[in-house]
């Protein structure tokens, strides 16, 4: 179905289920359905409901920033009733997960799957690089991102579009697949572009919760839990393996100085890559269910 956040349409699927509300917020540049048959592994215990975020998917567009995000997740709140409901989010999804929990004291617990900082952010928050390489590689993995925005502003190639396509992973059929790849691409003067436009994506890397969500934490009073993937996601190129161990040293690092003066805050390390969802589906979704159902009282 299609609610309204103000004047921007916003794409919503409810999953049904019974039991306390749960809202899924997707990551940067994926959609409702990149959360494939995870909703249904939480159906038994909670009633949820995923959306495109806007510039996503099958939502419209409208200003970029933390107030209008947070507004979409207030408006599918209230239309279905969600007085304070969990949230759980992947990537983007859970460092909005984040700020959502820092401003609604009383939400009863949020998730964040993955969703802490970029791979291109001060040298600070890495741990274990000395200094001359870990400027070479973030200065390399900033030309990488730059690339890739600038990309967006282009057609898709043909065989762009074929390698993704041989990405499917073969417990995903078919047409699953392909409605969740054309969810992440529109038409415009009969050419293939990506859904999430370049400007977009640029005001998406500067936002300071993205750029580093873990600050948050630290005026985060509700139970929240951060899931840290423990490998480097499929493809990445090998030069950058040293410069996401550091990444993943900086993060255990900051995360334990958090949790000095946040017990709220809970790490848990899981054995994949930030594609953890689709990847370790059935361990990721215990993790979630098991810290959703604790009694705090």
């Amino acid at each position: 179905m299609t609610i309204h956040s103000g004047s921007v349409p916003i794409a919503t699927r409810d999953h049904g289920g019974d039991g306390p509300p749960v809202l899924l917020l997707h990551g940067g540049g994926g959609n409702l359905l990149g959360w494939r048959d995870f909703p249904n592994r939480l159906t038994p215990a909670h009633r949820v409901v995923s959306f495109d975020l806007r510039g996503h998917g099958h939502s419209g567009d409208g200003d970029w920033d933390t107030a209008s995000l947070l507004a979409d997740i207030r408006a599918v709140a209230d239309h279905f009733g969600f007085d304070e409901p969990a949230l759980v989010g992947h990537s983007l999804g859970g460092m909005l997960s984040a700020l959502w929990a820092r401003d609604n004291p009383g939400c009863p617990a949020a998730v964040s799957i993955d969703g802490h900082r970029s791979a291109a952010t001060h040298e600070h928050n890495y741990d274990g690089l000395d200094p001359e390489t870990l400027r070479a590689d973030l200065k390399a993995i900033t030309e990488v991102f730059d690339a890739q925005t600038a990309a967006l502003e282009r057609p898709v190639p043909p065989e762009q579009l074929e390698a993704m396509r041989a990405m499917r992973s073969p417990d995903e059929g078919e047409a699953v697949f392909e409605a969740r790849l054309q969810r992440d691409l529109v038409e415009r003067d009969g050419q293939t572009y990506s859904r999430l436009g370049a400007d977009t994506a640029r005001l998406l890397r500067v936002m300071p919760e993205f750029v580093d969500a873990v600050p948050v934490l630290n005026d985060v009073a509700v139970p929240f839990l951060m899931l840290l993937a423990t490998r480097d996601f499929p493809g990445l190129p090998p030069q950058f393996g040293p410069l996401m161990a550091a990444h993943r040293a900086g993060l255990r690092r900051d995360l334990a100085t958090v949790r000095q003066t946040r017990p709220n805050l809970e790490v848990t390390e899981v054995d994949g890559s930030h594609g953890m969802v689709s990847e370790r589906p059935d361990e990721v979704a215990a993790l979630v269910l098991d810290f959703l159902a604790r009694d705090r009282n």
